[in-house]
């Protein structure tokens, strides 16, 4: 057998990530590449680092891309700042806060959890109660935006109770860099991490991660080695950190790292504001459209992300059926429900370059399709006018 080389199709990415990526992003990736200790490469590295601080708006000089997916990055958080015996409280209203759990374990931490309702934001209550019953609490750790249900907490007030209890806080921005209000500094966040293929519109497999001083000084002052050396920041640093000559690491993803360069600086040319005001005006188009035809939202208006929509899948029909659907006649993709979700929801992502009016008209007019051809109970011809209406308005 001879395996020739592999092209894809060209589909639209609606799920929950990875996002359609710009064409100038891959551009950019297909640049020539570079040894990862050229001065050129490092003097990119710098831009890098400025690009990040100005997406996560923070000064932190310890600010960085990791060479690897968002669960390396919230791995390097829970990695560097966890010691054997320290005990986290842990907030979980969905998948990654369970992910949260298995990372405070596997470093020898107790994780203390605080449960909500899938689908709910974080309830800052809980947390201060979880806090008050564990004085000797070290960190608070929680998801800004849930991927797996579409849910956004209050990232501000959950870091200022946090603080009131001597607690460092790590918070998962993977959903939310880029399309909703990220403020790091403004929120006193002390450690976060994010990925590249959700708001950012980069392909997978880069992290950005943030630090502030006090959670520098943490990883500093260990009792232990960091348990992983890849991720160990103390060494890391010493590739990504100052402005001294750098020491090798590891060999860093060259032409992924152009990709995300270009797609930060696309971010910085949209402009932060106009990027989270774009993601909301698509998403009240799509929800326009979804409630109009009769679907229903799982999350509460005010605790809703406009880039992550979870729908609920109406009675008797087969979910994998629509998607499929989508994805063959429409070249079409968005996401199943995962976890206590799973068979119960769709997750339509309006993420990044791909949260624009045409995907929005095309989600909603292949719905229409194929829960139409699906006989099941919707109200058929009105989303696509709902939503023009609603972005003409």
């Amino acid at each position: 057998m001879t395996i020739k080389s592999f092209h894809p199709p060209q589909r639209v990415l609606m799920g929950p990530g990875p996002s359609d990526v710009s064409a100038r992003v891959l551009e950019a990736m297909s640049r020539p590449t570079l040894g990862h200790l050229d001065p050129v490469f490092v003097d990119m590295m710098d831009e890098m680092k400025t690009l990040l601080k100005f997406a996560f708006q923070t000064k932190n000089e310890l600010t960085m891309p990791v060479s690897a997916p968002g669960s390396a990055g919230m791995e390097t958080c829970f990695v560097n700042l966890v010691e054997p015996g320290d005990k986290v409280i842990v907030c979980q209203n969905g998948v990654f806060g369970g992910r949260m759990k298995e990372n405070v374990e596997r470093c020898g931490g107790i994780a203390v959890m605080v449960q909500d309702e899938w689908g709910r934001a974080v309830n800052p209550q809980k947390l201060e109660d979880a806090l008050k019953a564990n004085p000797d609490a070290k960190i608070v750790a929680f998801v800004h935006a849930e991927t797996s249900t579409g849910a956004r907490s209050d990232v501000k007030t959950l870091v200022g109770i946090a603080h009131n209890y001597n607690c460092l806080t790590i918070v998962d921005a993977v959903t939310s860099l880029g399309g909703i209000p990220v403020k790091v500094d403004e929120w006193s966040i002390d450690a976060t991490y994010s990925g590249t293929q959700k708001c950012l519109s980069c392909t997978p497999g880069l992290s950005p991660v943030s630090f502030n001083s006090n959670a520098q000084e943490k990883i500093k002052n260990r009792q232990s080695k960091v348990q992983s050396w890849f991720m160990d920041l103390n060494l890391v640093m010493g590739y990504w950190g100052g402005t001294t000559k750098r020491a090798y690491h590891h060999t860093a993803p060259i032409n992924a790292l152009y990709g995300l360069h270009e797609a930060l600086v696309i971010l910085q040319e949209e402009g932060l504001e106009n990027a989270w005001a774009r993601h909301q005006k698509n998403h009240l188009a799509l929800r326009a459209g979804l409630e109009a035809m009769g679907l229903k939202f799982v999350v509460p208006e005010a605790e809703r992300l406009p880039q992550l929509n979870a729908i609920s899948i109406p009675e008797g029909v087969d979910e994998a059926a629509v998607r499929a659907i989508l994805l063959s006649d429409y070249q079409l993709e968005i996401g199943a429900g995962l976890g206590a979700m799973a068979g119960k929801v769709w997750r339509i992502g309006l993420m990044g370059y791909a949260s624009n009016p045409r995907n929005v008209l095309l989600c909603l007019n292949a719905l229409d399709d194929a829960l139409g051809r699906l006989k099941a109970p919707i109200t058929r011809g009105v989303a696509v006018d709902a939503a023009n209406k609603q972005l003409a308005g």
